[in-house]
């Protein structure tokens, strides 16, 4: 029974579910893909945001030096500069101002061709702005970029007043430095709100890193550990895996024994029966002595009914190894009855009294080992009755104690010795060879066993002997 406490208790050693190890580490390289996706499409479009900057501002800065060159020269290739140059930043105006009204469109994608963008950043420029336009850097850069497209307006209403003067010859010189102070002042303003769109996308683009780098850290970090934890509980199992295959093998190994020492006792306690009865058989064909011939035919009979005792713990020993357990209302009041009925041919059973005190009767077992156990603890404290004393008696009881149900079976037979209380539940161990098959007591511990429960046994040498049968009241799933 070690070797089943054994084999319970790795049963009963619970792992976490490695596939929920798994699941974390699908889910977390997953989670650190896209977020890496992502955070490069932002970064990436953040880039083309810096690079069309430089194109607004590069375009507005050429266009102001074409429009003061312009103003002195009148040279109308230097307007014609001017308006081109102008185009780039217009161009992204009108970008920002369709993204912000009607999102993704071809009109959008052209005011950012318009700008000099290159057409592979389009997609990137049109993603960030429409996905991100409310997070507070971008929300930023874009106000940043609304105030210089209103001065960039100015910038062309300017060039428009210049152009008008020119062409009716009114511009004066007072004209030339006012539009030239306007230019100025306008551009000294675009380059302001030029370099915080800049640096509020390059703080973003920064913000961005660190998070990329706090995030990849910690699912790198949660990645490893569930790997780490994995091969742990991995390692775990092969240990309780080996450890239950030991536990298997060395149970294998009594069983092997078990079964050639069942096998060897067996042979011989079926044939012995046999050869003595042979040997009666013969002696009695030679005697012409009535009483002696009784007397050979009583021997003869006590050679049949031990072998059909020992048959029949055979067959209680095969039942209680193979058939299934089965959990049901069983009458412990008609078990006592029937097994009660079924040992009275056993010599000195009729001058036995039997008294029977059942505070239980109906429970929750398996009928199979209860008729088992009952069976025979009735039939050894029958066989192993005192002669000698004036009244036998066999003394049943059933009861609750402490939230187990108790069987009790005791006698004034003639006891157990002391040398031999440790040994009468193992198989072909007899204190009387004559009287029993020395597997009665076995098949009773295992089928107790088998239903959960234990025994134990009070006996003092020519006093009597009491048995205490312990299983549960009820059964968990």
């Amino acid at each position: 029974m070690k070797i089943i406490h054994k084999i319970r208790s790795l049963k009963s050693f619970r792992l976490p579910n490695v596939f929920i190890l798994i699941l974390i580490v699908f889910i977390s390289c997953a989670l650190l893909i896209c977020i890496n996706f992502f955070t490069i499409k932002i970064l990436s479009a953040n880039r083309a945001y810096v690079n069309g900057e430089s194109h607004y501002s590069k375009g507005q800065k050429d266009a102001s030096l074409h429009l003061i060159t312009y103003l002195y020269n009148k040279d109308p290739n230097q307007y014609k500069l001017y308006l081109e140059e102008l185009k780039v930043p217009q161009g992204d105006g009108i970008a920002r101002k369709t993204l912000l009204k009607a999102g993704d469109n071809k009109v959008a994608r052209q005011g950012f061709t318009i700008g000099r963008n290159h057409k592979d950043d389009l997609d990137d420029l049109v993603w960030l702005f429409v996905n991100f336009k409310n997070v507070p850097f971008l929300a930023k850069a874009i106000h940043e970029w609304e105030e210089g497209d209103a001065l960039i307006e100015k910038l062309f209403i300017i060039g428009t007043q210049v152009n008008a003067k020119i062409q009716h010859n009114t511009l004066t010189v007072a004209d030339q430095i006012k539009f030239l102070h306007q230019i100025s002042s306008i551009s000294a303003k675009l380059t302001i709100n030029e370099r915080n769109f800049s640096s509020t996308l390059g703080e973003g683009t920064r913000k961005i890193k660190n998070l990329l780098i706090i995030t990849n850290i910690i699912f790198t970090l949660i990645i490893i550990l569930s790997v780490c934890s994995y091969y742990s509980i991995m390692v775990k199992r092969l240990i309780v895996s080996k450890k239950e295959i030991e536990v298997k093998n060395e149970n294998l190994i009594l069983a092997n024994n078990e079964l050639d020492r069942f096998v060897y006792s067996a042979s011989h306690d079926l044939r012995s029966p046999i050869t003595s009865l042979k040997g009666l058989i013969e002696i009695t064909q030679l005697e012409d002595d009535i009483d002696q011939i009784r007397d050979y035919l009583r021997l003869m009979y006590q050679s049949l009914a031990k072998q059909d005792q020992f048959i029949s713990d055979i067959i209680d020993y095969s039942k209680n190894k193979r058939k299934q357990i089965i959990m049901e209302p069983v009458s412990l009041q008609e078990i006592f009855n029937e097994a009660i009925s079924q040992l009275m041919h056993i010599e000195n059973a009729s001058k036995i009294t039997f008294t029977q005190e059942l505070l239980v009767d109906q429970i929750e077992s398996d009928g199979l080992r209860l008729k088992i156990i009952i069976s025979n603890l009735l039939s050894n404290a029958i066989k192993y009755a005192d002669n000698t004393k004036q009244e036998m008696f066999i003394s049943i009881k059933t009861y609750i104690h402490e939230g187990f149900n108790k069987i009790e079976v005791s006698d004034n037979g003639i006891g157990i010795n002391d040398d031999c209380k440790d040994y009468i539940f193992e198989m072909y161990f007899g204190t009387n060879k004559n009287k029993g098959s020395g597997l009665g007591l076995y098949i009773v511990k295992e089928a107790v066993e088998n239903i959960k429960g234990n025994i134990s046994v009070f006996s003092e040498s020519n006093i009597g002997s009491k048995f205490i049968v312990t299983i549960p009241t009820s059964y968990g799933a």
